[in-house]
């Protein structure tokens, strides 16, 4: 437990933060900076967010490391180091805790500790909120930090609980680590955390097998140390690479081309696409031609490609067949990054179960029963992903005015203006929440524009003596139609993805994130407080 608990006494404060993450650390910061009182939990035992949970073997940032950073201190941009192009889970999370440490933020969080709800109180004009220790917080302000990806997915598989071995998600990897040396490993799922962790899993196991659903694309990372001169060069250049990330489509230190890919010769396509692929990184989709989400036929040359290096890296046709992805444009899914996936397949020790043919009929005591034959093993890694942007946010069971849940509100879908607040749910603010870009690119980029545009609201409110802000109904309508009609213009909806939901079952079948890009976005909230904060409610 953390020396948080001096602040135990105290059950009234302007704000309440949920998460100890990029999202939560900063957020503590900048109210700590407004001279607010507040509170934090953290259900984990210590700062970190995705990189306290995401432990698993391979687990790595997929933006460039020196823009997966904060970028609110000078001194803290020069004083750190980063070792190489993508960084693992261990370095990202040694930054946040430098970075909580260097700031004196741990001491705001109760940590180990799990908010179980949250309701807003007419009378008061004021959230409580509950923890798992049994307190109650009264707050003004209720701050969620809580994570995009962060409700782990578990399939239910029937026999689970007779499987004699030991079963892992990788959103829920131990700390201590797994030996997998000498073992019998199944992974279920090829999504980026699985492409990630395959290859290091295949070099420790005696024999891994792969239980696949759907192919994935997948490019190469590109990873690489940086070397004391290429260090040098980014830190004299930061400030004018933080300022192009701000307002470019994903939050990264590129942008998509002017070219389209259907209007260049074949052979300037070809030569585009290989020099990006040496590259490595989401700039071979997200820096490439600015046709290829949006245009089917642009996108297929670009899938093409792909699948062409998938039967050149992988040896055998028929392994090559099953792990080429059909049936959806490349990038409607989320497109990982990789380090040597591909290659794995080339490996004795691995072998690949299709389950479009042989489906999972049961988990057994021995191991995995698909369709045909019963697969021994001694361990199984769960790569199933998550409930994504929603589901965090639900699992807080929040309760707005007059008690009606989040859940119910959003039973069709959720409902918010400029993804940061639901109507009905008064001074309720979600970092990077459904309907913000968050996922869609470089996550520090969004969390810090959200918590500065939190924050200057909170500031506004308590300079105008408001007690409490929401978005109007005709706000909220407007901004979910608008969020639905950009991704209608893009191939998105075409794809059963977790952007659209569709690995819960019983989820409403909504794209979840706004894809008209960070610039854009980041332009039109400014433009919503220079009109007055249009489309919200003070009182």
């Amino acid at each position: 437990m953390s020396a948080t608990r001096e602040h135990r006494t105290v059950t009234t404060v302007d704000a309440v933060v949920v998460g100890a993450g990029f999202a939560g650390l900063y957020a503590v910061y900048k109210l700590r900076e407004l001279g607010l009182t507040h509170r934090a939990f953290e259900q984990g035992g210590g700062v970190g967010g995705t990189w306290y949970w995401n432990r698993y073997p391979g687990a790595s940032s997929d933006s460039e490391s020196w823009v997966y950073a904060y970028t609110f201190s000078e001194a803290l941009e020069q004083e750190w180091t980063w070792s190489c192009r993508f960084p693992g889970q261990a370095e990202i999370l040694s930054y946040l805790d430098h970075v909580a440490t260097r700031f004196d933020l741990k001491r705001a969080f109760d940590f180990n500790t799990r908010v179980t709800g949250a309701a807003w109180d007419d009378a008061t004009q004021r959230w409580v909120v509950e923890t798992d220790g049994g307190e109650r917080v009264s707050a003004q302000f209720l701050i969620t930090a809580v994570g995009c990806l962060s409700s782990a997915q578990v399939p239910q598989i029937d026999g689970l609980d007779d499987f004699k071995g030991a079963w892992y998600h990788t959103g829920r990897w131990p700390h201590e680590g797994v030996d997998f040396t000498g073992k019998r490993v199944g992974v279920v799922g090829t999504g980026s955390s699985g492409i990630q962790s395959i290859p290091i899993i295949a070099r420790e196991a005696a024999h891994l097998t792969v239980f696949q659903r759907t192919p994935s694309f997948s490019v190469p990372a590109g990873n690489q140390p940086l070397t004391p001169a290429r260090v040098n060069e980014l830190k004299a250049n930061i400030k004018k690479i933080r300022e192009f990330c701000r307002w470019s489509t994903i939050g990264q230190p590129y942008d998509w081309k002017d070219a389209e890919a259907l209007k260049v010769s074949r052979e300037e396509l070809l030569a585009q696409f290989e020099a990006d692929w040496a590259k490595g990184g989401f700039e071979w989709m997200f820096g490439s031609f600015k046709d290829l989400l949006v245009d089917e036929r642009a996108n297929q040359l670009a899938a093409d490609f792909v699948r062409a290096k998938i039967r050149q890296i992988v040896k055998d046709p028929e392994t090559a067949r099953r792990l080429t992805p059909t049936g959806y444009p490349i990038a409607t899914k989320r497109l990982p990054l990789d380090q040597g996936y591909f290659e794995t397949f080339n490996r004795d020790n691995v072998s690949l179960v299709d389950l479009r043919e042989t489906p999972i009929e049961r988990i057994v005591a021995e191991g995995i029963e698909t369709s045909d034959r019963v697969h021994p093993l001694d361990a199984i890694v769960f790569a199933t992903g998550f409930d994504a942007l929603t589901g965090p946010l639900l699992r807080l069971n929040l309760r707005g005015r007059g008690g009606k849940t989040l859940e119910a509100k959003w039973r069709h879908g959720p409902e918010t203006y400029l993804g940061v607040c639901t109507r009905g749910f008064p001074n309720l603010f979600m970092v990077t929440g459904p309907g913000s870009p968050s996922v869609l690119g470089n996550m520090p980029v969004s969390i810090e524009q959200h918590v500065d545009w939190i924050c200057a609201c909170i500031a506004h409110m308590r300079a105008s003596g408001s007690a409490r802000v929401e978005p109007t109904a005709e706000a909220e309508t407007s901004w979910g139609a608008h969020v639905k009609e950009l991704a209608d213009a893009t191939l998105f909806p075409s794809t059963d993805s977790w952007y659209m939901g569709a690995n819960v079952p019983g989820k409403p079948r909504v794209f979840l994130p706004y894809i008209g890009g960070f610039g854009t976005y980041r332009k039109l909230c400014d433009e919503v407080v220079e009109k007055g904060y249009e489309g919200f409610s003070f009182a």
